[in-house]
C-alpha cells in the first residue's frame, strides 16, 4: 500500500503524466482521505529513511492531518502517531544538523500537524508537549538553547499554536471557541511561564549572533502576549532585552527586520486590554513617549526623510505604535469607571502624544499618515464630546488643523490627468475624503478656528496669485481651491455643519468674500486642468452668491464658453455639464445673453457618432476618466440643456424661444435626414447618429420645459406657450418618422421612449393626438416585456396629466395597446432576468389599469370601442390575482389585482344596498350595477377567486408579510361585494361557502358587516385559516 500511495501522488502531481491516469491517481489519493489506516502508512512514508520525494511526504502529512482533523482516530492512534513524529522530530532536529533538516514547507506541515496533536493531546495523553518541544532548543550534553534547528522548529511550533487557538480573526464553533479557551487556560497553569523564560533566553543568547531567531521570537511574543499576564513581559529582564532591539541603530539605513518585529511586538504589548488604571501606567511605566522620539529622532525617520533610504517600514511600524497607545489612551478618557488621578495622568499623555502623532500624520507617505487617522479621529470625536475644551486641547488643535490641510495639498512628485498615475489619484482623493471627515470634526470643535484658518489659507493664496501669476506652484492654488470647496458645508444652510443645519453668519461673509476675490482674479487663466475644473465647480457649487452679485455673471459666462471649448478633454466634457448646471440655476439672470451664448457654442453642437471598436473598454474606472465616444456624447447632451434653460427664461417673448429652438433644431433635422437612407440599410454608425439626434432633440426640449402633465408643484414653471409647443411638435414628428422607419431597433425605440417623457413637458396635449404613433413604435413586435413595463408607466403620467382630455384618443387605442401588453405578458419565460421582466410588466399593466379607474376614465374600458376586449381585461386580472406561486412578483401583483376588483366593484356595482358598521343593519333592496348583470358577475366570478386562494396551500399570510397584504386586498373586496350585492351574497355564503368550510358562518357575517377597517376583517380570516388546516 505504501508503495501504491506514493505511486498515486507522483502520477497526481506530475507535469506530464497522462491525464487519465492522473485523474486515477486523484480519486485514489481523495479515497485514502477516508480510509482509517491510511494515516500509518503516510506517517510512514513521511518518516521512512532514505527520504522520500518532496511532494510525497507533503502530501502524506496532508492526509495524516486530515486524520487528526476529522476526529478519525482514537486516543490510541493518536498517541501512538504522537511517538512517531516525535522520535522523527527528535532525530532530525535534536542535532542541529543542517543537511537533514526539512524544507520550509515541510517545516511548516509538520509544524501545522504536531499543533492539531497538541490541541487534541496536551489537556490528557501529551502533558509534556512544551517540555518535549522546548527540549529540541538544548543540543546534547548542553544547558544553552544553542540547537539552531530546533529553536526554529521550536518557534514555529509557538506561532502556530496561537494562531490555532488564540487568532481573534478567525471565526469558530462554540463548542471550539470553549475548548481553545481551556486549553489557554491549562497552558497558563502549566507552561506558559518556561515558555516565557525561553524568550528571554532565547534573545539573550541570540541577540547579537542570530537575527533571524530573535525576529521570530519577537513575533511569537507579539502574538502570545495578548492572552498571557502582562508581568511576564513587562519586567526589567524581558525590557532589557527588548528596549535596546527597538533602538537599535542601522548605521546602513537599510531595512532592519529585527528592529521593526520588536517595534511590532512592543505595539502588541501597548495593546493589550487591561483595566484604564493599568494601562495608563503601563504606558508611563515603560516611558514610551521617549522611546517614540528617540526613534523619530534617529538616523531611518530623520537624517533621512525625504530621501530614498528612508526607512517606510520602521515609519509605519512606529506610526502604528502611537495609533496604539493614543486609541488606548482616548479609550482610558472616555471609560466612566476611570478615576480622577487616573484621567489626569491620561488628559496630559494625550497632550504630550499629539505631537508625535502628527509626525507620522505629516509624513509625506500616504500609507503612514492613514496609519494614525483612526487614533486621530478618536482624539478629535472625544474633543467633540467635551462640554468645554481646557486650554491644554485647545492649543492642539491648530497644529491638528494646518496638519490636515497640508495633507490635503499633491505633493511634490504627483502629477494631475495621466492615464498610468490614475490610480495613485483615485487613492489620493479617497485620502481627501477621510481628511475632510477630520476637518469637518474640527470645524464643530472650534468653529471660529476653522473659520480663521481657511479664511487665511484662501485670502493669502489669492494674494500670492495676484503677486506671482501662472509663476506659482498649481498645488497650492488646488489646495485653496479645494478648502474653499469644502467651506460651504459651514457657510451654506443644509450642510450638516452649523447648528441646526442653519449657515454660520460669519462663515457667509467670508465665503461672499472669498467669491469676490476669485471672480476678480485672473484664475480662469491658469494654465494647470485641474484649477479651471476647481473654478467651474466652485462657481456651481456656490451659484447662490451671483444672484446677489450679478454683475459678475457675465464675466463667469464667458470663461465659461471659453473653456467649453478647452483642448484637455476631461476639462471640455466636464464643463458641458458645469456650464448647464450654471446657467440652469440662473436662467432668470442669462436670459439676455442667450442668442449670443447660442452662437459662442454653436459649434459644439454638430453630433458625430462613433460606433464603439471591439476593443472598446466597457469597464470605465470613473466618469471622470472615461473618454469614450459615448460619454462625450453623454456630456454633450448637457449643452442642449443648457441652451433650452437660457432660452427660455421667463423675460425672453416667446417668438424669440422658438427662433432659439428652431436654430438648433433644424440642422438636426437636415442631419437625421441625410442618415436615414443608410439606417433603414442596416449601417451602424447611421443609425447611432440617429439614435444621437433624438437624444438631443428630447435633451433640447428638456431644457426649454421641464413642466409635468398633472403636477402641482408651485415651484414648477407653467405650461409652454403654443408658438413653442408648435414648434417642438415638429421635432416629434421627425422622432416619429425615424421611429416608423427604424422600429426594430431597439437603441432607437429606447432614445424615442426617453425623447418622448421629455417631449411632454413642451407638447402638452398637443401630443394626445400622436399617441397612436407613439404607441406603434414604442410597442412593437420587437420591444421587450421591460420596454413595454418602461412606456407603460410613461403613460400613467399622460393619461393622469391629461385626464380631462384625453378620452377619446384613450378611447381609440385602448384595444390595441392592451392587445400588444397582452402578447408580452403571455411570451415564455427562460431564466431569472425574464421572470424579473414579466413581474414589472404584470405591476405596470396593473398600475396603468388602476390609473384609468382613479381618474375617472372606467367608462373607456366599457365603452362601444372597448366592451369586446372587458372579458379579456377582468379575465387577465382575476388570474393573476389568481396566481400566487413562487416565482418573483407574483404576491404583488395579486395584491395589485384584488386591489383593481374592488374598485371595479365599487365604479361599476351601482348603490349600496347593504352597510358596515359597528351595528348593522340588514340589507335593503336589490342590487342595481352600473353594467346589468355586473352583481351576478362580482358573486360568480371575483368571490370564488378570493377562496381559491384562501384555499391555496401556499398561502401563508401568517408568515410572509406580502400574503398578509393580499389577505387585506381579499378582506376590503369580500367586504365589497357586499355592500354592492347584499341579501344574495349572504344567502351565497350560507349556501355554498360555510357548508364547505364547516362553519355556521356567524363570526364570518359578524366580522365582515362590522369591521369598517378591512385589516380586523383580515384578521379573522387569517384566525379561520389557521383553524381550517
Amino acid at each position: 500500500m505504501e508503495s501504491q500511495i506514493e505511486n498515486a501522488i507522483e502520477i497526481a502531481w506530475n507535469p506530464t503524466s497522462d491525464q487519465a491516469l492522473k485523474s486515477q491517481a486523484f480519486d485514489y489519493l481523495h479515497q485514502l482521505r477516508s480510509d482509517p489506516h491510511a494515516w500509518q502508512v503516510c506517517a510512514s512514508l513521511f518518516t521512512r529513511i532514505p527520504k522520500t520525494s518532496e511532494v510525497v511526504r507533503l502530501v502524506s502529512l496532508e492526509i495524516v492531518n486530515n486524520a487528526i482533523h476529522v476526529q478519525s482516530l482514537d486516543t490510541q492512534s493518536l498517541l501512538a502517531l504522537k511517538d512517531v513524529l516525535l522520535d522523527y522530530v527528535r532525530t532530525t532536529y535534536g542535532n542541529n544538523q543542517q543537511a537533514q533538516i526539512d524544507s520550509s514547507s515541510l517545516q511548516n506541515k509538520l509544524t501545522q500537524t504536531l499543533t492539531l496533536l497538541f490541541v487534541t493531546l496536551y489537556k490528557q495523553g501529551w502533558e509534556t508537549f512544551i517540555d518535549d518541544v522546548l527540549a529540541l532548543t538544548v543540543l546534547p550534553g548542553s544547558n544553552r538553547c544553542d540547537n539552531v534547528a530546533g529553536v526554529v522548529l521550536y518557534l514555529r511550533i509557538l506561532g502556530s499554536i496561537h494562531d490555532e487557538i488564540a487568532d481573534v480573526l478567525l471565526v469558530r464553533q462554540d463548542a471550539q471557541a470553549r475548548s481553545h479557551t481551556e486549553l489557554k487556560d491549562l497552558m497558563r497553569a502549566r507552561d506558559v511561564g518556561k515558555v516565557a523564560q525561553s524568550w528571554h533566553d532565547l534573545l539573550a543568547q541570540y541577540g547579537s549572533q542570530n537575527d533571524a531567531i530573535v525576529e521570530m521570537t519577537l513575533k511569537v511574543i507579539g502574538k502570545w502576549v495578548s492572552w498571557i499576564d502582562i508581568s511576564l513581559i513587562i519586567n526589567d529582564g524581558m525590557l532589557g532585552l527588548i528596549l535596546p532591539l527597538v533602538g537599535r541603530a542601522n548605521d546602513s539605513g537599510g531595512e532592519d527586520k529585527v528592529r521593526d518585529a520588536a517595534v511590532e511586538a512592543f505595539t502588541e504589548i501597548v495593546g493589550k486590554k487591561m483595566r484604564p488604571a493599568d494601562k495608563t501606567e503601563m504606558i508611563s511605566f515603560l516611558n514610551l513617549r521617549d522611546i517614540i522620539s528617540q526613534l523619530i529622532a534617529s538616523p531611518p525617520l530623520n537624517e533621512f526623510q525625504g530621501t530614498p533610504q528612508y526607512d517606510t517600514d520602521l515609519a509605519e511600524a512606529v506610526a502604528k505604535l502611537v495609533n496604539t497607545v493614543m486609541a488606548d489612551i482616548v479609550r482610558v478618557l472616555e471609560d466612566r469607571s476611570t478615576d480622577d488621578a487616573t484621567r489626569a495622568k491620561s488628559n496630559q499623555l494625550l497632550h504630550d502624544f499629539i505631537p508625535l502623532l502628527l509626525r507620522f500624520f505629516s509624513d509625506e507617505y500616504d500609507e503612514i499618515c492613514s496609519t494614525v487617522i483612526p487614533s486621530l479621529t478618536d482624539v478629535l470625536a472625544y474633543f467633540r464630546k467635551l462640554p468645554e475644551m481646557p486650554a491644554s486641547f485647545s492649543e492642539t488643535l491648530p497644529p491638528i488643523l494646518n496638519a490636515i490641510i497640508m495633507k490635503m495639498r499633491y505633493d511634490e512628485t504627483s502629477s494631475w490627468g495621466h492615464e498610468d498615475e490614475q490610480t495613485d489619484e483615485a487613492e489620493f482623493q479617497e485620502l481627501r475624503k477621510r481628511l475632510q471627515v477630520l476637518q469637518k470634526t474640527v470645524a464643530v470643535v472650534d468653529q471660529n478656528l476653522y473659520v480663521e484658518v481657511l479664511s487665511n489659507l484662501v485670502a493669502n493664496t489669492f494674494q500670492r496669485l495676484d503677486e506671482r501669476g501662472t509663476q506659482m506652484d498649481w498645488r497650492d492654488v488646488d489646495l485653496a481651491l479645494h478648502e474653499m470647496y469644502l467651506f460651504g458645508e459651514l457657510a451654506m444652510p443644509n450642510q450638516g455643519l452649523g447648528a441646526k443645519n442653519q449657515a454660520s453668519p460669519v462663515a457667509s461673509e467670508r465665503l461672499v468674500a472669498m467669491m469676490t476675490k476669485m471672480v476678480q482674479s485672473e484664475i480662469a487663466n491658469f494654465p494647470h486642468p485641474a484649477i479651471l475644473l476647481h473654478y467651474m465647480e466652485i462657481c456651481v457649487r456656490y451659484c447662490a452668491f451671483f444672484e446677489s452679485q450679478p454683475t459678475f455673471i457675465g464675466q463667469v459666462l464667458e470663461n465659461f464658453v471659453r473653456l467649453v471649448h478647452h483642448d484637455h478633454v476631461r476639462i471640455r466634457t466636464r464643463s458641458w455639464y458645469l456650464f448647464h448646471r450654471f446657467v440652469k440655476h440662473l436662467r432668470a439672470q442669462v436670459g439676455n445673453v442667450a442668442e449670443t451664448v447660442i452662437q459662442s457654442i454653436g459649434d459644439l453642437l454638430p453630433i458625430k457618432a462613433e460606433v464603439p471598436g471591439e476593443d472598446a473598454d466597457d469597464d470605465m474606472s470613473s466618469d471622470q476618466t472615461d473618454n469614450s465616444a459615448d460619454a462625450v456624447f453623454a456630456s454633450q447632451l448637457y449643452l442642449f440643456e443648457a441652451i433650452g434653460c437660457i432660452s427660455s427664461t421667463a423675460s425672453t417673448p416667446v417668438e424669440k424661444q422658438a427662433l432659439y429652438a428652431r436654430s438648433v433644431m433644424d440642422p438636426l433635422f437636415t442631419d437625421m435626414e441625410q442618415h436615414l437612407p443608410r439606417a433603414k440599410a442596416g449601417d451602424a454608425q447611421a443609425i447611432l447618429q440617429i439614435h444621437h439626434i433624438i437624444m438631443a432633440l428630447g435633451t433640447l426640449a428638456h431644457g426649454f420645459s421641464d413642466w409635468t402633465p398633472g403636477a402641482n408643484n408651485s415651484n414648477q414653471r407653467p405650461p409652454p406657450a403654443k408658438a413653442l409647443s408648435d414648434e417642438f411638435a415638429r421635432a416629434a414628428e421627425a422622432i416619429l418618422i425615424a421611429l416608423s422607419e427604424l422600429n426594430t431597433s431597439s437603441e432607437i425605440r429606447t432614445a424615442c421612449r426617453s425623447a418622448f417623457s421629455r417631449l411632454l413637458g413642451v407638447l402638452g396635449s398637443a401630443v394626445l393626438p400622436q399617441l397612436p404613433q407613439w404607441i406603434d413604435g414604442l410597442l412593437s413586435r420587437s420591444s421587450s416585456k421591460d420596454e413595454m413595463a418602461m412606456f407603460l408607466r410613461l403613460l400613467d403620467q399622460v393619461v393622469y396629466g391629461f385626464k380631462t382630455e384625453i378620452y377619446e384618443v384613450l378611447n381609440q387605442l385602448l384595444t390595441p395597446l392592451l392587445q400588444r401588453v397582452f402578447g408580452g405578458l403571455v411570451e415564455p419565460i427562460s431564466g431569472t432576468d425574464d421572470e424579473i421582466q414579466l413581474a414589472e410588466l404584470r405591476r405596470e399593466y396593473l398600475t396603468f389599469v388602476g390609473v384609468i379607474l382613479n381618474n375617472d376614465l372606467a367608462g373607456v374600458l366599457v365603452s362601444e370601442a372597448n366592451q369586446g376586449f372587458f372579458d379579456s381585461l377582468t379575465n387577465s386580472i382575476l388570474n393573476m390575482a389568481r396566481d400566487i406561486g413562487p416565482n418573483s412578483g407574483n404576491l404583488a401583483a395579486s395584491r395589485l389585482s384584488f386591489g383593481l376588483l374592488s374598485k371595479m366593484a365599487n365604479i361599476w356595482g351601482g348603490s349600496d344596498v347593504a352597510n358596515i358598521s359597528a351595528n348593522p343593519s340588514a340589507p335593503t333592496g336589490s342590487p342595481s350595477p352600473v353594467i346589468p348583470g355586473f352583481d351576478k358577475f362580482l358573486m360568480d366570478s371575483f368571490h370564488p377567486v378570493c377562496w381559491t386562494v384562501l384555499r391555496d396551500p401556499q398561502f401563508n399570510p401568517s408568515s410572509d408579510a406580502q400574503a398578509k397584504q393580499v389577505l387585506n386586498e381579499i378582506a376590503g373586496l369580500e367586504q365589497a361585494i357586499y355592500l354592492k350585492t347584499g341579501e344574495l351574497f349572504l344567502q351565497n355564503l350560507q349556501s355554498e361557502l360555510f357548508p364547505g368550510l364547516g362553519i355556521n358562518g356567524n363570526d364570518f357575517l359578524r366580522a365582515m358587516t362590522t369591521a369598517t377597517d378591512k385589516k380586523s376583517f383580515s384578521n379573522y380570516l387569517q384566525g379561520l385559516l389557521k383553524r381550517s388546516r
